[in-house]
């Protein structure tokens, strides 16, 4: 069974899907399904879900109630609670302006015309890759248990936000008596949940609600550099962290767009 988070706003638009929506999963157990007729309803229902609530996979509606970026606005919603969720757009206007700005700058699995003859069959076989491709991610190594995040020799705590490195905690490297402030642990905690996906300087400042185009790569740089010295800290402070970074592994510059990814050490 798969959980999906469902908005549509046209009621013979979920009539003629409730059912494919039902069925289309990896067993033969229906799925749970949440619909939802307004964007506003279902970004209420996302911050106020944790994660046992979470879906397992989103489908949306692009244009809703006359709003171009309804689905754009829920989307952005979704990545921001659960970064790793796929996020399918099945829409009346694909070959749009819509259907590039949401590829072009979301995280989204995939972009279905409503109008496809065979559609009940194509969206089938895409929740079906989509709901793969997300566990064979998790099977890599990233995972969330009860609510802290594990990745190796990484803990992060999800209550309280602490960070652990070998099990020991990550700390403030200007202030060793202080813990690593909140900016640099909200996104290092974005990064590992997007693992291996690069992050770029413009998706980080979405994700920290900050202003895109106000929000430097400088800033991001900066903020990085302190989550390697303090990795490297609680490492021993003899530089190995570091040089794991320029090696391809740990916190790792991606592209010259101004990405950092994620990407795991190996023992």
């Amino acid at each position: 069974m798969a959980k999906i988070l469902w908005v549509e706003d046209q009621t013979h638009w979920v009539e003629k899907f409730r059912t494919v929506l039902e069925a289309a999963a990896l067993d033969n157990t229906p799925n749970h399904l949440d619909i939802f007729k307004f964007g506003e309803a279902a970004k209420q229902f996302i911050s106020q879900s944790d994660i046992q609530n979470a879906p397992d996979i989103a489908i949306l509606d692009a244009r809703m109630n006359g709003n171009d970026h309804a689905g754009l606005s829920v989307s952005q919603a979704l990545h921001k609670k659960w970064p790793q969720l796929p996020v399918i757009f099945l829409s009346e206007h694909n070959g749009t302006e819509i259907e590039k700005e949401a590829l072009e700058q979301l995280t989204v699995a995939d972009f279905i015309s409503k109008h496809q003859k065979n559609i009940e069959e194509v969206l089938t076989w895409r929740i079906k890759a989509a709901l793969r491709q997300t566990a064979l991610t998790r099977s890599d190594g990233v995972q969330n248990i009860s609510n802290t995040l594990v990745d190796g020799d990484l803990k992060l705590d999800l209550d309280s936000w602490e960070v652990y490195w070998k099990g020991k905690k990550l700390m403030n490297p200007d202030n060793p008596k202080r813990s690593l402030s909140p900016t640099p642990r909200k996104i290092l905690r974005f990064l590992v949940e997007r693992s291996p996906r690069p992050v770029t300087t413009f998706q980080m400042a979405e994700h920290l609600d900050l202003d895109p185009d106000r929000y430097a790569y400088a800033t991001y740089r900066q903020h990085i550099k302190t989550l390697r010295r303090s990795f490297d800290i609680a490492d021993g402070d003899k530089g190995q962290f570091i040089e794991h970074c320029k090696s391809g592994s740990g916190i790792v510059a991606a592209g010259d767009e101004g990405a950092y990814c994620w990407k795991t050490l190996k023992n």
